[in-house]
């Protein structure tokens, strides 16, 4: 996308685009979270040398360290939506990740997803359609 393109872009096109850019950054994040944890596996804290030595673990990890920053990436972008949208509008779109989080589990770590945890899904789905669907009041940086 050009610079001119986005100028040239509405503000309600803008702030759909961040919702998605946000989310991707969010369900990547916790994808790479969930990668570095499963290569650290199961964790104990029975004491305090098994806790020092997990956080060398996790702070040794690459996965956790790209999750960690493309956290920070969604937060940015979860803040710079708050300044933008309502926070009624702008919260409940954060659900829109539980879609993009099974299709993750499901196809790249290989999960089985149930047909319980599909309908919650599509569940959820519908209420996030039903908020986007809602004309958000939204306000132009100053």
């Amino acid at each position: 996308m050009t610079q001119n393109a986005l100028f040239s872009m509405s503000l309600r096109q803008k702030t759909f685009v961040l919702i998605a850019v946000r989310t991707l950054f969010n369900a990547f994040g916790d994808l790479e979270l969930s990668r570095g944890m499963k290569q650290i596996g199961a964790v104990g804290l029975s004491s305090a040398g098994n806790a020092f030595h997990l956080v060398l673990r996790i702070i040794s990890n690459g996965n956790i360290w790209v999750g960690i920053l493309l956290l920070l990436a969604f937060l940015a972008c979860h803040l710079l939506l708050y300044s933008k949208a309502d926070f009624s509008y702008a919260t409940p779109t954060t659900s829109a990740n539980y879609i993009l989080v099974l299709l993750l589990g499901l196809f790249i770590l290989g999960e089985k997803v149930t047909l319980a945890r599909w309908a919650g899904v599509a569940l959820i789905t519908f209420g996030v359609l039903l908020v986007c669907g809602t004309k958000p009041r939204m306000r132009e940086a100053t």
